[in-house]
Protein backbone atom coordinates (compact mmCIF):
# COMPACT_ATOMS: atom_id res chain seq x y z
CA UNK A 1 0.00 0.00 0.00
CA UNK A 2 1.96 3.61 -0.88
CA UNK A 3 1.07 6.65 1.84
CA UNK A 4 1.59 9.62 1.27
CA UNK A 5 1.69 12.74 3.37
CA UNK A 6 -0.32 15.42 1.96
CA UNK A 7 -2.59 18.24 2.51
CA UNK A 8 -6.57 17.88 3.05
CA UNK A 9 -8.80 20.78 2.44
CA UNK A 10 -11.19 22.46 5.00
CA UNK A 11 -12.28 25.24 5.35
CA UNK A 12 -15.15 27.48 3.58
CA UNK A 13 -15.32 28.83 0.12
CA UNK A 14 -12.46 31.01 -0.81
CA UNK A 15 -11.14 30.28 2.90
CA UNK A 16 -8.70 27.32 2.96
CA UNK A 17 -7.65 25.56 5.80
CA UNK A 18 -5.85 22.36 5.22
CA UNK A 19 -4.93 19.28 7.55
CA UNK A 20 -1.72 17.45 7.05
CA UNK A 21 -2.78 13.68 7.12
CA UNK A 22 -1.16 10.58 6.09
CA UNK A 23 -3.57 8.65 3.94
CA UNK A 24 -3.27 6.13 1.38
CA UNK A 25 -2.59 7.19 -2.27
CA UNK A 26 -5.70 5.60 -3.46
CA UNK A 27 -7.82 7.43 -1.49
CA UNK A 28 -9.63 10.65 -2.12
CA UNK A 29 -8.51 14.01 -1.26
CA UNK A 30 -11.17 14.99 1.78
CA UNK A 31 -11.44 11.39 2.29
CA UNK A 32 -10.04 8.45 4.64
CA UNK A 33 -6.72 9.26 6.11
CA UNK A 34 -4.57 6.89 8.79
CA UNK A 35 -3.06 10.00 10.75
CA UNK A 36 -3.43 13.83 11.21
CA UNK A 37 -0.02 14.95 11.84
CA UNK A 38 -0.69 18.93 11.21
CA UNK A 39 -2.13 21.40 9.98
CA UNK A 40 -1.57 24.73 7.56
CA UNK A 41 -3.31 28.03 7.22
CA UNK A 42 -2.09 29.92 4.12
CA UNK A 43 -4.36 32.54 5.05
CA UNK A 44 -1.92 34.21 7.31
CA UNK A 45 1.08 35.88 7.05
CA UNK A 46 3.38 34.50 7.32
CA UNK A 47 1.33 30.86 7.20
CA UNK A 48 0.66 29.13 10.42
CA UNK A 49 1.86 25.68 10.62
CA UNK A 50 1.47 22.86 13.37
CA UNK A 51 2.99 20.12 12.88
CA UNK A 52 3.65 17.22 15.36
CA UNK A 53 7.62 16.87 13.77
CA UNK A 54 8.13 13.34 15.63
CA UNK A 55 4.96 11.58 14.01
CA UNK A 56 6.05 13.41 10.53
CA UNK A 57 9.07 12.12 11.22
CA UNK A 58 8.32 8.63 11.67
CA UNK A 59 5.91 8.42 8.76
CA UNK A 60 8.50 9.35 6.70
CA UNK A 61 11.21 6.56 8.30
CA UNK A 62 8.01 4.05 7.37
CA UNK A 63 8.20 5.30 3.91
CA UNK A 64 5.78 7.57 3.08
CA UNK A 65 6.21 9.85 0.23
CA UNK A 66 4.88 13.23 0.92
CA UNK A 67 3.77 15.92 -1.65
CA UNK A 68 5.09 18.82 -3.34
CA UNK A 69 3.30 20.93 -0.81
CA UNK A 70 3.76 19.09 2.41
CA UNK A 71 7.65 18.62 1.33
CA UNK A 72 8.20 22.42 1.12
CA UNK A 73 6.10 22.54 4.15
CA UNK A 74 7.99 19.64 6.26
CA UNK A 75 11.72 21.44 4.85
CA UNK A 76 10.58 24.83 6.12
CA UNK A 77 9.78 22.91 9.73
CA UNK A 78 13.14 21.66 9.58
CA UNK A 79 11.65 17.41 8.93
CA UNK A 80 13.72 16.91 6.40
CA UNK A 81 16.69 18.36 7.68
CA UNK A 82 16.83 16.42 11.23
CA UNK A 83 15.90 13.35 8.81
CA UNK A 84 18.73 13.99 6.83
CA UNK A 85 20.86 13.95 10.24
CA UNK A 86 19.31 11.08 11.55
CA UNK A 87 20.70 9.17 8.06
CA UNK A 88 24.46 10.74 9.00
CA UNK A 89 24.04 9.41 12.51
CA UNK A 90 22.62 5.88 10.93
CA UNK A 91 26.20 5.99 8.28
CA UNK A 92 28.34 6.95 11.53
CA UNK A 93 29.41 10.27 10.42
CA UNK A 94 28.81 11.64 13.61
CA UNK A 95 26.51 10.70 16.57
CA UNK A 96 23.29 11.33 17.47
CA UNK A 97 24.77 14.21 20.29
CA UNK A 98 26.21 16.66 17.72
CA UNK A 99 22.99 15.98 15.45
CA UNK A 100 20.42 17.20 17.47
CA UNK A 101 23.06 20.40 18.05
CA UNK A 102 22.99 21.13 14.55
CA UNK A 103 19.66 20.66 14.12
CA UNK A 104 18.82 23.27 17.50
CA UNK A 105 21.52 25.82 16.26
CA UNK A 106 19.43 25.67 12.70
CA UNK A 107 16.02 25.65 14.28
CA UNK A 108 17.15 28.65 16.37
CA UNK A 109 18.62 30.54 13.42
CA UNK A 110 15.56 29.97 11.36
CA UNK A 111 12.80 31.19 14.03
CA UNK A 112 15.04 34.23 14.42
CA UNK A 113 14.40 34.87 10.96
CA UNK A 114 10.89 34.27 10.76
CA UNK A 115 10.52 36.38 13.47
CA UNK A 116 12.38 38.72 11.42
CA UNK A 117 10.54 38.01 8.40
CA UNK A 118 7.17 38.94 10.73
CA UNK A 119 8.52 41.87 12.00
CA UNK A 120 9.59 43.98 8.48
CA UNK A 121 5.67 42.38 7.41
CA UNK A 122 3.87 44.14 10.36
CA UNK A 123 6.26 47.05 9.42
CA UNK A 124 5.32 47.70 6.01
CA UNK A 125 1.85 47.42 6.37
CA UNK A 126 1.91 50.05 9.47
CA UNK A 127 4.03 52.27 6.41
CA UNK A 128 1.68 51.39 3.69
CA UNK A 129 -1.53 52.95 5.87
CA UNK A 130 -2.79 56.31 4.43
CA UNK A 131 -1.52 58.77 7.20
CA UNK A 132 -4.11 61.66 8.09
CA UNK A 133 -3.84 64.86 6.86
CA UNK A 134 -3.36 67.38 9.25
CA UNK A 135 -4.61 70.73 8.46
CA UNK A 136 -3.65 73.98 10.20
CA UNK A 137 -6.95 76.34 10.79
CA UNK A 138 -6.68 79.57 10.29
CA UNK A 139 -8.21 81.69 13.93
CA UNK A 140 -11.69 83.05 12.96
CA UNK A 141 -10.13 86.97 14.19
CA UNK A 142 -7.79 86.86 11.20
CA UNK A 143 -10.20 85.37 8.66
CA UNK A 144 -12.95 87.53 9.08
CA UNK A 145 -11.12 90.97 9.80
Amino acid sequence: MAVKIRLQRHGSKKRPFYFIVVADARAPRDGKFIQKIGTYNPLTVPATIQLDRQKALEWLHKGAEPTDTVRRILSFKGVLYLKHLLRGVKLGLFDEVAAMQKFQKWHEEHEAHIKRRSDEHKRSRIASRPQPTVRRVESQNSAGA
